[in-house]
């Protein structure tokens, strides 16, 4: 049985993917890693990076010895998934992303950046602040602060910028139609730049993962990897 990563997105967590996991079981070995900082995970003293979680991803599949990898991620997920493939083509199959932002400036990573101040959540959306202390523990607002400093360096030195098409398997992109972070023209900017890129655009989808519809996302992962 081939392998099946499930990355979740920045300030994401494992969980998410409790819905899909019986399903895709049917067919795949399935692995959900956290990166650094994410639940009850450190986060390490020298901050994170793109560059740092590809690393970790590609540590997670040499620790565990896996061959015949298919990847699917959620927004940062599905871009650490594409950096990994450009940097460790040889073990991965296929990527699927769903609301991966590809088009990163300085100007757009400091507007993405400022709307993740803690202090700020914590006073103004309570509920949110409180979700985020249940899923990374007390540390919550110390890996927000990360995230930002993430988004910021991203916006600096976008690493996939100009190097999709050296990525040769099969990546299906998707976004949904209402995601407020990612457009859909970025998203066919870079299913145009990829040599084996798709397509799909999700009706009457937000951003966040658990707004995403169990059934439509997936119905496409069975077209996309040929199961049923």
């Amino acid at each position: 049985m081939s392998n099946l990563i499930l990355l979740h997105g920045a300030l994401g967590h494992s969980q998410t993917f409790d819905p899909f996991i019986e399903e895709l079981s049917k067919y795949f070995t399935v692995h959900t890693p956290l990166f650094s900082g994410h639940e009850n995970s450190e986060l390490p003293e020298d901050g994170i990076s793109i560059e740092k979680y590809t690393r970790e991803l590609q540590d997670f599949i040499e620790a565990n010895n896996l061959y015949d990898v298919d990847v699917f991620g959620h927004s940062m997920g599905g871009y650490i998934a594409l950096c990994h493939a450009l940097e460790y083509p040889k073990r991965i199959n296929s990527v699927m992303t769903l609301g991966t932002k590809f088009d990163w400036t300085e100007e757009k990573a400091l507007k993405e950046s400022k709307m993740l101040d803690p202090e700020v959540i914590a006073q103004k959306v309570p509920k949110y602040a409180t979700l985020m202390e249940a899923q990374h523990g007390k540390k919550w607002k110390k890996l927000m602060h990360s995230v930002a400093d993430l988004m910021v360096s991203l916006g600096k030195n976008p690493p996939l910028k100009g190097n999709l098409s050296a990525i040769n398997i099969p990546i299906q992109i998707m976004v949904g139609d209402q995601d407020n972070m990612v457009t859909l023209e970025e998203s066919i900017d870079a299913c145009r730049s990829l040599p084996g890129g798709r397509l799909a655009v999700l009706p009457d989808t937000k951003h966040p993962m658990d707004k995403v519809r169990f059934r439509l996302l997936l119905d496409l992962m069975k077209d996309f990897w040929k199961i049923s």
